[in-house]
């Protein structure tokens, strides 16, 4: 299944792939098609988490969304495809929340990386900080709607992001609670702004496979 995987990054970066623990907060638009691409790339120990069930207007840009699920929990449906991906993966699927008050019930320090693909602005000022505190490596997406130019699509340290509504509202928010990060992270966002509101699957798939793109890239690497 992995021949490919290891040919192009040896066998001792990819037993390394195997053997990490990985958090993806988030499996809608961007959380779906990093999960996939994490898990066909052959990361085998993931946590998906997300409260939410599928909606039919889901169906145009995430990758877990089909007229035959509409309804059904995004997690359980979500882990029965990368399941059905990889038998053998170790996938645990969340149904719940990121806040306030759930957030003791994740033990963030047994990850090796946390994934925020989160959109309300209080829960994802709320996992930043606490990932910060855990020691594990943060990636976090900021905002993919309005966009549909790919070749904006950036990576740059949280501080260094410029343009993104999200990001603009997650410091207002940190600074006004006291709730911010112990260190920098590194995030996929854009700068484009379309006059019209909406999302579609190009965007949040490239945000997504970025986001593991950081993940599977600090493996190779360590």
């Amino acid at each position: 299944m992995f021949e490919r995987t290891i040919q192009l990054i040896g066998q001792e970066a990819f037993d390394r792939m195997q053997q990490v623990r990985v958090i993806l907060f988030g499996v809608g638009g961007v959380g779906g098609w990093c999960a996939e691409t994490l898990v066909r790339t052959g990361i085998q120990h993931l946590t998906i988490v997300d409260f939410d069930t599928i909606n039919e207007t889901n169906i145009n840009r995430q990758i877990v969304a089909t007229g035959n699920n509409i309804g059904l929990s995004k997690v359980v449906q979500m882990r029965e495809r990368l399941l059905a991906i990889n038998p053998s993966a170790d996938i645990v699927a969340i149904d719940q929340r990121y806040c306030a008050e759930t957030a003791s019930n994740f033990h963030l320090s047994t990850f090796n990386y946390i994934i925020d693909a989160i959109d309300s602005v209080d829960d994802k000022v709320l996992l930043i900080h606490h990932a910060c505190e855990s020691g594990a490596t943060l990636f976090a997406s900021m905002g993919a709607g309005r966009k549909t130019d790919t070749e904006q699509i950036r990576i740059s340290e949280f501080w260094k992001v410029e343009g993104c509504p999200l990001a603009r509202a997650l410091r207002t928010k940190m600074k006004k609670t006291g709730l911010m990060p112990a260190h920098k992270f590194q995030c996929v966002w854009s700068p484009e702004l379309s006059a019209e509101s909406g999302t579609i699957a190009p965007i949040v798939g490239l945000f997504g496979m970025k986001l593991a793109n950081l993940v599977i890239n600090d493996i190779i690497h360590s």
